[in-house]
């Protein structure tokens, strides 16, 4: 059996009073419509069809990694509308599954059990309903007599009878496709809406003799869609909540989970700790052995096995195996740390190489620099790296030893085991194996009485 699936997700998201489109705003580090795009493929569905319209191309590339098919619906006219656009993409012998882009809690297990309830059932039309204490804005599910769907209503149709109802349509659904797409051919817009709602299927359906089946699922967090940024912020609580379990079920210590933020892209290593207060963001990979926190945020950055970083700021870096970060660290793009490296206490350091073994312990600024091995720098140093118009370089050689309080004017060259003394601004290259001193002669001027 070949499968397909479109998501739809043209619509703007008015409660979200926002410029971007609802399906782009971010749960847990990724676009709400990424896990749902995770879902489908997780459920074996790879034909994935979006149906965009307001920020088309927004949305087009923020997906471009995911290898979707774009359809678009120009006025959105509802749900069935936004359907109708997908028909000329899909194989009619195909079984379809249809769902809204903006349900970010699912997960591909609830689909394969939709798809495996709808080929069991041999149904042309299978309908996810759910069991909701406060049902309030989703469609309710209207059952015959016998348990079987007579037709669903949505919450501005419905009766105050039918609004008591709690069994509410997820919004989900699975189809035999050339059925569907020609029982669209016969909808109206005759609802409060003046839409085509996709519901309005099933009745025609089953009125043409066709089995059309329910699936009442358990997993009822997973079905609610995100109207507005409150939403929003319930749904990240519960995708951070499942993957600092994961975490933890495969060996990484959380110490205060409800006070650690960690995006559902992030990957740690095993016997790693997470003190609490931090946030690791974006395509972070964290060794195994490491003791990360607290107060310490990191993003999009690579860090190493046996690693300490305590209290600091990591953006876009890369820290190699037994290093020493913090507290009060800053490590900016384009930062590299070699092995068994030192930052200490309030040091910057942006677009440098660190080689291994080297100690930058407190108070210092390295930017656009090389370091060699065992390189060590005093409290207060600098490279001064931009003179108004652009950045230079600062090399310093293998067992360099610069002294506290040191200007390093760039572009400069410190060759190997030299020395700077105290205090010096040091403007041009130093040989290897030289001590450099440039300091002004100290005088003493007595005070008058």
């Amino acid at each position: 059996m070949n499968y397909s699936a479109v998501i739809l997700a043209a619509g703007k998201g008015v409660r979200m009073h926002s410029q971007m489109p609802k399906v782009l705003h971010r749960v847990a580090g990724k676009p709400m419509i990424w896990y749902v795009v995770k879902a489908v493929k997780e459920a074996g569905i790879d034909d994935i069809i979006l149906v965009v319209g307001h920020g088309r191309e927004m949305v087009r590339e923020a997906l471009s990694d995911e290898k979707l098919r774009f359809v678009v619906q120009e006025e959105q006219l509802g749900t069935g509308h936004a359907l109708m656009q997908a028909q000329g993409s899909i194989d009619p012998d195909n079984t379809l599954v249809v769902l809204a882009g903006d349900t970010p809690l699912l997960e591909g297990k609830t689909l394969k059990k939709l798809l495996d309830f709808h080929r069991q059932q041999q149904a042309l039309a299978t309908v996810l309903s759910a069991l909701l204490p406060d049902p309030f804005g989703y469609g309710r599910i209207i059952r015959q007599a016998d348990g079987g769907l007579e037709r669903i209503v949505e919450e501005k149709d419905a009766s105050p009878e039918e609004k008591e109802i709690t069994e509410i349509n997820t919004g989900m659904y699975c189809f035999q496709a050339g059925a569907v797409f020609a029982a669209l051919s016969r909808i109206e817009r005759s609802n409060v809406q003046g839409e085509y709602y996709l519901t309005d299927v099933l009745p025609i359906l089953k009125t043409d003799g066709h089995k059309v089946a329910v699936l009442a699922t358990d997993e009822v967090d997973q079905i609610h869609g995100i109207n507005d940024r409150i939403q929003m912020a319930s749904a990240e609580a519960i995708i951070r909540q499942r993957h600092n379990q994961e975490l933890m079920k495969n060996g990484v210590t959380i110490m205060a989970p409800e006070t650690t933020f960690i995006d559902s892209t992030v990957k740690i290593g095993i016997d790693t700790i997470i003190y609490p207060f931090t946030v690791i963001e974006g395509q972070t990979i964290i060794g195994e052995n490491c003791t990360i926190g607290p107060y310490t945020r990191i993003n999009d950055s690579s860090i190493g096995n046996d690693v300490v970083i305590e209290s600091s700021r990591v953006k876009e870096a890369r820290i190699g195996n037994h290093c020493n970060i913090g507290p009060f660290a800053y490590l900016r793009p384009e930062a590299d740390l070699q092995e068994n490296v030192k930052v200490g206490d309030f040091v910057e350091i942006k677009k440098s190489i660190i080689g291994a073994g080297s100690k930058i312990p407190h108070l210092s600024y390295v930017g656009d620099a090389l370091l060699g091995k065992k390189v060590n720098i005093g409290a207060g140093t600098i490279t001064c790296n931009y003179d108004g118009k652009k950045k230079s370089r600062t090399i310093l050689e293998d067992g360099v030893f610069i002294g506290s309080n040191t200007n390093l004017v760039a572009p400069v060259t410190i060759g190997e085991n030299s020395i700077t003394g105290a205090g010096s601004t040091i403007t041009r290259d130093i040989p290897a194996h030289t001590l450099a001193v440039e300091r002004a002669e100290q005088k003493h001027i007595r005070k008058r009485e």
